[in-house]
Parts: structure tokens; sequence; C-alpha cells
């Protein structure tokens, strides 16, 4: 390895055919030889890419862009998009200008999501042309909703003459209200219950807006199979609307939560085991497009205590890729195509970010990639890269987990190979 090379030894493209080694030159795939060895555990990926994560800087609780995007790369992440809930908020030029400049050199590549409002208080729109022509691709108040019917069509107006994105936190204040856990189990739980029509209301009024405006939607963090069947509609309808799962929503469940506490309180709540096999159905077949993190970094101190006095969220960039991974897999065998196209490319088309990871594993292709080794470990919330341990996985072991990820032909994570 020199200054401008390395060389990626024994890996399978895909996690198909034999073992081969890739040499990087310049920051692109140089040449693909075949391997000498004969181990088949190391699959070579295309870089992640991560349309929802919140890196809370500036103003944060913990957690930095270096430390958040350290904890990307360690997940196989080149490419990060954070979310605009900082302190103040990202919602005018000059603060998006000032998070780009935090984040030059960073582990992976931040893309700053600007609010959708101003303040993220719902009022007024932010300058949706002049944020547009800076190259902010994806508009967002995530952790609240754009719950006003008149601006979130005005919004998706403006996003449609801009070719940028709404990504919408479907949350309607007045059916959800103080909710903290999915309706069904409130009860048992002593607490507010999160129904599952404070999703899926938004989710219909937004496609019907996106239908009539042309503007493109985009549904974060999306948990109930009603919502799957809604995406499912609009998009035969015509609406130009893409979604998103987190992995908390793929593997745990509203009784998970309630075995474990507001440890696990997150927002959207975790929903019913229904709706968890209907969104991992939906991941595979290609209705649901993405998986996003919506990793939620918090101290210890505020994850604790009772279900309305702990904060909303979970750490999830470290152990994506291993869900996702279960999700894919027939036996013994994952669909790792299947996984680059919910992790990388589809994620990387929807942020306007298609040319800076592979489109496929090729000569000439972008070197972004990640390495993942078949390797079964379990979660230790003390061994981690980000600044905060609130992972809902603690103690869980995994069959996958990445070795090494390359930024383009920098080694961000992992030893060289």
């Amino acid at each position: 390895m020199t200054d401008d090379s390395l060389e990626i030894h024994a890996v399978r493209l895909y996690g198909e055919g034999r073992p081969v080694d890739v040499l990087v030159e310049d920051g692109r795939i140089a040449r693909i030889r075949p391997s000498t060895s004969t181990d088949g555990r190391r699959v070579l990926l295309p870089g992640l890419v991560d349309l929802h994560t919140h890196l809370r800087e500036p103003g944060g609780s913990g957690e930095t862009i270096a430390s958040g995007t350290r904890a990307a790369a360690a997940g196989g992440y080149t490419d990060v998009f954070a979310m605009a809930n900082t302190v103040p908020a990202t919602d005018r030029l000059e603060r998006v200008l000032a998070a780009r400049e935090l984040a030059a050199g960073a582990s992976a590549r931040v893309h700053v999501n600007a609010a959708a409002t101003l303040d993220l208080a719902g009022q007024a729109l932010v300058d949706v042309e002049g944020l547009a022509a800076a190259g902010v691709r994806v508009f967002t108040d995530d952790g609240r909703c754009v719950a006003d019917d008149g601006l979130a069509y005005a919004l998706l107006q403006r996003v449609a003459a801009t070719g940028t994105v709404f990504a919408q936190h479907a949350q309607s204040p007045s059916i959800v209200g103080d909710g903290v856990i999915n309706e069904p189990v409130a009860d048992a739980a002593g607490c507010a219950g999160w129904p599952p029509a404070g999703e899926e209301a938004i989710v219909a009024r937004d496609i019907a807006l996106s239908l009539r405006t042309g503007g493109r939607l985009h549904v974060c963090h999306l948990s109930t199979a009603h919502t799957v069947d809604l995406l499912r509609a609009g998009r035969s309808l015509g609406a130009p609307v893409t979604g998103e799962v987190t992995p908390h929503h793929l593997l745990l469940t509203d009784h998970d939560a309630l075995d474990r506490g507001a440890a696990l309180k997150v927002n959207p709540p975790l929903r019913s085991a229904d709706d968890v096999a209907a969104l991992r159905s939906a991941l595979r077949d290609g209705v649901i497009d993405v998986v996003a993190t919506d990793h939620a970094p918090h101290p210890a101190h505020t994850k604790r205590g009772g279900w309305h006095e702990a904060a909303f969220g979970l750490t999830a960039l470290e152990t994506a890729l291993p869900i996702v991974a279960e999700v894919f897999a027939d036996g013994d065998d994952v669909d790792w195509r299947g996984v680059a196209r919910v992790m990388s490319t589809t994620p990387a088309a929807i942020g306007g970010i298609a040319g800076l990871v592979p489109v496929d594993l090729a000569v000439g292709e972008p070197a972004s990639v990640c390495v993942v080794e078949e390797t079964p470990w379990t979660v230790d919330p003390d061994d981690r890269h980000s600044a905060s341990g609130n992972t809902p996985f603690a103690g869980r072991r995994f069959r996958h987990r990445v070795s090494q990820t390359v930024l383009a032909g920098r080694i961000t994570h992992g030893d060289p190979s």
C-alpha cells in the first residue's frame, strides 16, 4: 500500500463467486483479480449511505460530528445525511455552511439536511430555493412534524420546483398528543399511547399533496403495516414517494418495550409483531426503499426514568448492517445485493449523491466501500465509537460485522488488509 493506493484482499463482491483482490488507486477501483485465498467469509459492498443521522453538533448532547462519523465508519457508512434539529436549527444558509465546515475531514462524508421550517417551529418555510441552490438536497423538521396542511402543500410545491426532497416526520400532534408507547400496550405500560393512526393520517395526507404537486416526499422511519399499504397505494397512483425503515423497527416490538422500559423509548414507538413482519417483507420486496438508522445518541442519564421522562431515541450506526443482513438472509445465505440496494445505492439516489458510491463493484467505480466479515460478535455498549451508549441491542449476538471501511480510497475504519 502507498499513500494513494491500497489493496483489499480476499473479498467476494456482493458475497458472490470466488474471492478476489481489489486494487484501489487515486480513490477508484483500479483492478480486480482472483485472490490466492479461498477464504470466502469476507464480503465487499458499496459504502453504506444513511439518509437519517443525528450528529448533535452544534449544541449536542455528547455526540459530535467527529464521534458520530467514527461510529458511521465502524458500521460501514461512507456517507451520512445530518438532520437539522441541532441547536440552533440548521434552517438557513450560514448554518448549513458552518456544519459543512465542521465536517471537513470527518470519518464519513456529511451531507447537511436543512430544516423545512424556520426554527423547526412549523410556522414559516425556510428559503427552499436559496438552500437548494447551495446544494441542499433534503428538507426536514425531523423530530417534529410539518403538521399544517397549507404549509406542507406549499413546501411540496417548492420541493417540486427545485428538484429536492421533503423528508417528513409523520406524527399528527392532535392524534398522538403525549403518547410515548404503541397504543395497544399503553395501559400495560401505565403511560399515554402513541396511536398508529397518528403516523398513517399524515402519510395519507402527504401522499395526496405529493401526487397533486409533484413534490418528492420521503417518509421517515415508517413503522406500521398500514403505512406500508399507503406507500404502495401512493406509488400505484403515481405519487413520487419513498420510505425508510429503521433497524430497530425491523427487529424489536412493543412487547420488548414493555419488558425493558423507557430504555427502548423511540419515536415513532416500537410496534406490534405483525407490523414488524410487514416491514421486513416490504423491505425485501422493495415497497420500503431504504434502511435509515435514525441514529439518536443521548447521554445515559436522559434515558433513565419513566416513560414520560426519558428521551426519545436509540443509537444505530454501528449495528445496522448485521440487522439488515438478518432480514435478507435465507438460511446461511444472505442476499447481499439486496442489502446494498437498501443501504447504499437507493439511499444515494434519493439523496442525490449516486456518483459518490459504486453503482456496481467494478473497475473505475469510486472506492467508497466496506468489508463485511462473517464473524459472530456480541454487542457491548462500552465497546463503541459513538459518544453515547444507548444501543437497544446490548448483549445481542450477531453473525456479521463490518471489519473495514474505505472512503474514496482512504481507510476510515479497520486495519490495512
